[in-house]
């Protein structure tokens, strides 16, 4: 079976920076084996599924898988599949996507990008001596979502930067993912994104971690919103604004492969 198939940078302002995702859209719902197998193919930190929402609450139903397992939320995988249904559809404005287990989410035109709507999952703060073990260097605090993201706040940007954390020592919380974050330099807050749990060994933009983050930087800050970057190897910059229990977030998105993917 030939399904469209979009490979998108999401989160970038050119190609071949931000995060890499995958967009196929199905007709109906396969066996999880195999989208487990295309999302291996692909090899991607994310690959995004979507069929039409027979439900009427959206337009489309979302999955996301890694190479290794089906995740709960993924942001940029999110935002690359409004990106694909929007540019090829001019006259959307937005579209919703139903998922098994965040919710409804959207994303909508925002001049030259876009705005994509995430729970805000806020984090409180929790003892994580294991991790900071394996991020082997000095951390002001740390704080745990019961959906399994870590946040540990360092003093500096330099820090986040030059982090060299173990990566088994990081999955001793299992298929945790692990937000290490300071305030930034050109922009208010910076981080990095660990999930070696999830197969993941560092996620190059990571939507999801910055809704989890908005909480804890709105209050910190004192205002709804801020600037961030991601400081991955490719990068990727990031508008978060804290919206009642939604973090809304901007960014921009680079199409750079179009084709067909053949399924057994």
């Amino acid at each position: 079976m030939r399904v469209p198939f979009t490979q998108v940078d999401a989160f970038a302002d050119a190609a071949f920076g931000g995060n890499p995702a995958a967009v196929l859209q199905l007709d109906a719902w396969p066996n999880d084996a195999i989208l487990q197998q295309v999302a291996a193919e692909n090899n991607l930190s994310e690959t995004a599924f979507l069929v039409p929402d027979a439900s009427g609450e959206a337009d489309r139903e979302l999955r996301w898988f890694t190479p290794t397992e089906e995740v709960m939320l993924c942001g940029h995988a999110t935002l690359a599949s409004g990106h694909t249904l929007l540019s090829a559809d001019p006259a959307l404005e937005r579209v919703r996507f139903r998922t098994r287990r965040a919710g409804v989410l959207e994303v909508a035109r925002d001049g030259d990008g876009y705005a994509m709507v995430l729970p805000a999952w806020a984090p409180e703060p929790k003892p994580l001596p294991e991790i900071v073990t394996a991020l082997g260097c000095a951390v002001e605090e740390t704080l745990w979502h019961a959906n399994g993201y870590a946040l540990a706040v360092v003093a500096h940007a330099e820090t986040v930067e030059q982090l060299q954390p173990d990566p088994a020592g990081l999955m001793v919380e299992g298929e945790a993912i692990v937000i290490v974050t300071a305030p930034g330099r050109d922009t208010d807050v910076i981080s990095r994104v660990f999930a070696p749990g999830c197969g993941i060994a560092e996620d190059p933009v990571t939507g999801s971690a910055h809704a989890v983050m908005a909480n804890y930087w709105t209050q910190r800050l004192g205002r709804d919103r801020f600037t961030a970057y991601q400081a991955s190897a490719r990068g990727g910059r990031l508008n978060v604004r804290l919206d009642g229990e939604r973090a809304v977030l901007g960014g921009r998105c680079v199409t750079v492969i179009e084709g067909s993917f053949l399924l057994p």
